[in-house]
């Protein structure tokens, strides 16, 4: 539509002449808002943003939605398709004829034949062709293959084959023997044999091999450690409750259970004490006052200074303290000989070489007499290594009894140390006389897991305790702030 077509004329105006509400003296009088031109770059998106919000770029949209809505339904220009596709001869009076001929037979075949409702409201009334996928008319490797063919059909003519077609001919001059399938009298007259025996005919091609070649090429199975066909404890798996704690049980039963589970709580209380005494301070020691703790920082501080302030008389004592080392130092046998030692002779010096070969003589003389004399100790000798072999055999069966002892109680496994669970018990006024009022006592998840804890399969756990890793922050909300205010 063009700019010049509107004012006050009465042609057809724009919808941004219609907006601006100018009203020109002529009819070819123009708005001066629309008279500007717009400056700008055009090939960039905003200048495509400008022209599509134009009045020709709204023209150049619809014309362009309406071609494709034609493409859509007649699958081109409607302006372009021939007539016969545009329009058809009507011939009611031979469809009225026909309708009349129609039987009952006929009308249910159309029927039947006529597509649901369904199917066409899923139908793809689109005319116009989907894009073609390039996708799926490659080929992978289709330049290899191509390649690869060409070369064998050069090869063909030359007269040679490829390695499968070869082979094809290979079977059919020679046929391989078919195999007989075998009948029930081969099962019969087929040895029996124990599968887990040593002497096992599947077992025989394995023996006298290399273990690196049965472990690798025959993939031997892992020798499994000795403590794994052993039970980590002899404790048993599931405890019989005792029988004070059954339904409706006995009285004798029930006041031994009572008795049981009071051991343990005064055990408990017991310890509890004796740690209460252990933290508690001395009940001879009084509190500590100001004046106390002042005389307990100055303790030594006197004794110290009373030392220090006499420096004179060790000084004074000079001579009388050279003196007196002089003395001490002729009276020791054993004093410090001065530097200036007198060096020893030749003669000494063989005196006393010859003297320690006579002390290293004298001693092996001496060994070799002991070693004579043990000859007449051989019975006391036997006593002896008797005695000593009887000592060890004892403390071998006392670890051997300890350790069967020990077989049935829970190993520490972990930082925590087992600890037993409470006796599930109830008092005797909590006793009911009816299974429909009995009270449950225990959990046999908790049960179990303590079963497993004790037997060894896992180790003491304690409840993981939550803890906050960010600081909470209160923050009061403005709307209930301005309510207070």
């Amino acid at each position: 539509m063009a700019v010049g077509k509107g004012g006050g004329g009465g042609g057809q105006c724009s919808k941004s002449e219609a907006d601006s509400g100018f009203l020109g003296l002529r009819p070819t009088s123009v708005d001066p808002a629309l008279r500007r031109r717009r400056r700008g770059p055009r090939n960039k998106k905003r200048g495509w943003r400008r022209l599509a919000q134009e009045p020709l770029g709204l023209e150049v949209d619809q014309f362009l939605e309406d071609v494709r809505l034609q493409e859509r339904t007649s699958g081109g220009l409607i302006s372009e398709a021939p007539d016969e596709k545009l329009f058809f001869v009507d011939t009611g009076s031979k469809n009225e004829e026909l309708n009349k001929k129609r039987t009952k037979g006929p009308k249910k075949s159309l029927l039947l034949k006529k597509p649901l409702r369904i199917d066409l409201i899923l139908e793809n009334t689109s005319k116009v062709p989907a894009p073609k996928d390039v996708l799926a008319h490659q080929v992978p490797n289709a330049r290899k293959l191509k390649r690869k063919q060409q070369l064998w059909e050069r090869l063909a003519k030359q007269g040679e084959l490829p390695r499968e077609a070869r082979r094809a001919q290979a079977r059919l001059l020679n046929p391989p023997a078919a195999r007989a399938k075998p009948g029930p009298q081969d099962t019969v007259e087929r040895p029996f044999y124990d599968l887990w025996v040593k002497d096992n005919p599947l077992d025989r091609p394995l023996e006298r091999q290399d273990p690196f070649f049965l472990e690798q090429t025959k993939k031997k199975g892992v020798k499994r450690p000795q403590h794994l066909h052993t039970k980590p404890s002899q404790a048993p798996a599931v405890e019989v409750t005792p029988a004070g704690a059954s339904y409706n049980p006995s009285f004798e039963d029930h006041q031994t259970l009572l008795r049981a589970a009071h051991e343990v709580e005064l055990r408990r209380q017991k310890a509890a004490e004796q740690l209460e005494r252990r933290l508690a301070p001395p009940a001879s020691e009084q509190a500590a006052t100001q004046e106390s703790a002042f005389q307990e920082m100055c303790q030594g501080l006197l004794e110290e200074s009373d030392g220090e302030g006499e420096p004179g008389e060790g000084q004074d004592e000079g001579p009388e303290a050279g003196g007196d080392w002089a003395a001490r130092a002729e009276a020791s046998p054993t004093a410090v000989r001065p530097a200036s030692a007198e060096k020893k002779t030749e003669q000494r010096r063989r005196r006393e070489k010859a003297a320690r070969m006579l002390r290293v003589q004298q001693a092996a003389v001496r060994a070799a007499r002991l070693r004579h004399q043990e000859v007449f100790r051989l019975r006391g000798i036997k006593a002896q290594v008797a005695r000593r072999l009887a000592e060890l055999a004892r403390q071998r069966e006392r670890r051997q009894a300890r350790r069967l002892a020990e077989a049935d109680r829970p190993r520490r496994l972990g930082r925590l140390k087992y600890q037993d669970p409470d006796i599930d018990v109830q008092l005797s006024s909590e006793l009911s006389d009816s299974l429909r009022t009995l009270k449950p006592e225990g959990n046999i998840l908790r049960d179990r897991f303590k079963s497993f804890q004790r037997r060894n399969m896992i180790e003491p756990r304690e409840r993981a305790k939550f803890k906050r890793k960010y600081k909470v922050k209160l923050v009061e909300k403005r709307a209930f702030r301005e309510i207070q205010l």
